[in-house]
C-alpha cells in the first residue's frame, strides 16, 4: 500500500506540473486557465488526502505493536 499511495502522490505531482503549463497567468480565470486552476486545486487535495492516509497508517501500525 505504501508504494501504491507514493505513486500516486507522483501523479498527482505531475498533473499539477501539466496544469501550470496550461496556466495563462495574464487571464488564469478565462478559458482554459480555470480548468488548470481546478486541477491545480484537485490535485493539491489529492496529495493531502494521501499524505493524510500514510500518516494514518503509521498510526495504526504504531498502534499495532503497543
Amino acid at each position: 500500500m505504501k508504494i501504491f499511495t507514493t505513486i500516486l502522490i507522483f501523479i498527482a505531482l505531475a498533473l499539477i506540473v501539466v496544469n501550470v503549463t496550461m496556466l495563462d497567468f495574464k487571464n488564469p480565470f478565462e478559458g482554459n486557465g480555470m480548468v488548470a486552476l481546478i486541477g491545480i486545486a484537485a490535485s493539491f487535495c489529492a496529495i493531502l488526502i494521501l499524505l493524510i492516509f500514510k500518516i494514518s497508517k503509521k498510526i495504526e501500525a504504531k498502534l499495532k505493536n503497543q
